[in-house]
């Protein structure tokens, strides 16, 4: 039986949901794979339609969550932190929502201040803990 993909896991909620996050940028490139950036880094993606949302996570997080069955390093990326989470990992869709928000406050918090003040993002880390 297929798996049964939460919506954050198919195109246009996942393209919408990252979009509303500030400044971020959306590309389709590789295999079509909707691609968001800040900055012009990569935070997330969604590999396919429906598919895996591979993003970037916290050393604290990483191997946490890849301890998890239907998340596992994703391919290419796992080096630099990030997870791969399929449709059979037992994480909730508001969960994955909340891991993409911190993905993309982990790579805004180290692009230059010069490109964050000019994306609009220095209250983004007014007093933030990282």
């Amino acid at each position: 039986m297929p798996p049964d993909y939460p919506d954050i896991m198919r195109r246009a909620p996942f393209e919408a949901y990252v979009l509303s996050l500030p400044a971020t940028t959306l590309v389709r490139q590789w295999r079509d794979d909707s691609v968001a950036k800040i900055g012009g880094r990569i935070f997330c993606l969604l590999d396919k339609d429906p598919g895996e949302v591979w993003l970037k996570v916290s050393d604290l997080a990483y191997p946490l969550l890849t301890e998890l069955a239907g998340i596992r390093p994703a391919p290419y990326f796992a080096r630099a932190g990030w997870v791969a989470i399929s449709a059979e990992s037992p994480l909730t869709e508001d969960e994955i929502k909340a891991y993409i928000a911190r993905a993309h406050r982990l790579v805004a918090a180290r692009l230059t201040r010069k490109i964050q003040r000019s994306l609009g993002l220095e209250t983004l880390f007014d007093g933030a803990a990282f």
